[in-house]
């Protein structure tokens, strides 16, 4: 029998393909990063076509690294960047526009409109309404893509987020997980179905949309693409699910962390629904084939990462991304400065979309290592704040943090995050837990691993940084941090 499992980990800047053996170790990796398009400020496109063709090249390259055949593969997990929209033709399989990304802001307008009607959008979908869902994207394309709104009359276009798009190259079959359709607007939290008054409020016709199953479920076989030809698909998780299943997070009240090009904290909240009142979005955390949902409270931020990565691209006062440790490091505190990394407005808590990105606390004392430094401590408030909002309303307090992502290998931002909350911090050894996760949810779907349990096994801890701050430093850092904010919007 077939022990190995492929994981489609495609992302916001790059598409990775992880191969993973019976104890979840991974033994064949590709990676390949996408064009990220900027046509105006505030807009934010990938070319869907060149997702689909780096998917194709990173699977052959993870399947060379692994020294193995595709006889051997068991089944193939799929995860992706959320809420990213894709319309294509029906008949050509041909996207009609560039995918419009989770960060984009254009569909700002469509928001304000929709909020007039009214409509109990949050406790139905568990959604704000902001440019951040899938269905004011799907609307925008209809709107301004010449015949696209007569065409989708007609039956002739379709809609996915990434993990539709991907399942209808590799298989032909337009579906879709409820992980992912809770990210559109769309999708009634409690039926789990498409809901026909949220679809005709938003101008999208139902025929565009793809069917809904449960992220472990049958999504077919691949067909003749590439080297996985009848390999059966068996899990689809949007990505920071597919994180939570990769950290163990099955029991209620377990919370994770990633820091990604975003951040992003979800507390499982068990099969029963929690609605915020707090600035959270409420979302399926997964659903195994006809079990019942788990749900769980998120809270998004849309600049992680990228902050660094902006510190690097744009300001240059970094060559690498790993080196913003040990320059942050090289001074004992920020000297005054304060970022607020508001790119893309201020998501949770907050949700304010014209927010501006603001340096404040400048001198001529300060330098690039002072920048650095509050570049860290920004990514550690922001997620300060979303976790307050949550225990605010689930009312549990959080007692250790589970983390993971590229940015958790920086230790000192590990110890500011511990710092900032008051809790423990604990990194697993696998910090890539988004495609081990959906790996885990395929396996699980065919019979590689028997239960959570034993998953849960697998996330074994690496490090865990405790607080050690001074109190009245922390609650410094935090009015700072305040000043700062209120002078972004």
């Amino acid at each position: 029998m077939p022990k190995f499992v492929l994981a489609i980990d495609q992302g916001t800047t790059s598409t990775r393909c992880i191969i993973y053996n019976e104890s979840g170790v991974g033994i064949g990796i590709g990676q390949r990063e996408h064009d990220q398009i900027f046509p105006r400020q505030g807009w934010v496109e990938h070319d869907a076509k060149q997702i689909w063709d780096n998917t194709r090249l990173v699977i052959a390259t993870a399947i060379a690294n692994a020294d193995i055949d595709a006889c051997d593969i068991a089944a193939v997990g799929i995860t992706n960047q959320r809420e990213t929209t894709v319309v294509w033709d029906k008949a050509t399989g041909e996207p009609i526009y560039n995918a419009i990304v989770w960060q984009d802001t254009r569909t700002a307008r469509i928001a304000e409109d929709l909020a007039l009607a009214q409509t109990s959008w949050l406790e139905r979908t568990g959604l704000l309404i902001n440019s951040y869902p899938s269905g004011p994207k799907i609307a925008w394309i209809l709107n301004h893509v010449p015949r696209a709104r007569e065409r989708a009359l007609r039956g002739e276009l379709a809609f996915g987020t990434i993990d539709s798009w991907l399942l209808y190259k590799l298989t032909g079959r337009h579906e879709t997980d409820v992980t992912n359709a809770s990210r559109t607007l769309l999708m009634d939290l409690d039926t789990l179905a498409w809901d026909p008054q949220l679809c005709n409020l938003l101008g999208v016709p139902m025929t565009m949309l793809p069917r809904i199953r449960s992220s472990v479920d049958d999504f077919g076989t691949i067909t003749h693409h590439g080297p996985l030809e009848g390999v059966p698909i068996t899990a689809v998780l949007g990505d920071q699910q597919a994180a939570m299943f990769g950290q163990g997070c099955f029991e209620p009240g377990l919370a994770k962390c990633t820091y990604g090009t975003g951040l992003f904290l979800l507390l499982n909240t068990g099969s029963e629904k929690v609605t915020s009142a707090n600035g959270m979005l409420t979302t399926v955390c997964y659903k195994i084939r006809n079990e019942r949902p788990v749900y769980a409270l998120e809270g998004s931020v849309a600049v992680g990462g990228a902050l660094i990565q902006w510190l690097r691209d744009n300001l240059g006062i970094i060559n690498s991304a790993p080196e913003v440790e040990s320059l942050a490091a090289s001074v004992p505190d920020n000297g005054g400065v304060a970022i607020v990394p508001a790119f893309s407005g201020l998501f949770a808590p907050r949700w304010v979309p014209d927010a501006h990105g603001v340096i404040t606390g400048l001198t001529r004392f300060a330098n690039k290592a002072h920048i650095a430094r509050a570049a860290l401590e920004a990514t550690a408030m922001q997620v300060r704040e979303v976790a307050d909002a949550m225990v605010a309303d689930s009312e549990v307090p959080l007692e250790t943090l589970r983390v993971d992502g590229g940015m958790v290998a920086n230790g000192l931002l590990m110890q500011l995050q511990a710092d900032v909350l008051g809790v423990d911090v604990v990194r697993p050894v696998d910090i890539e837990t988004t495609a081990s996760g959906v790996a885990y949810a395929a396996g699980l779907g065919a019979g590689v691993w028997q239960t959570l349990d034993v998953i849960a096994e697998h996330a074994k801890i690496d490090r865990t940084w405790s607080p050690h701050m001074d109190a009245a430093k922390v609650a410094k850092l935090k009015s700072q941090w305040e000043k700062a904010v209120a002078k972004s919007y």
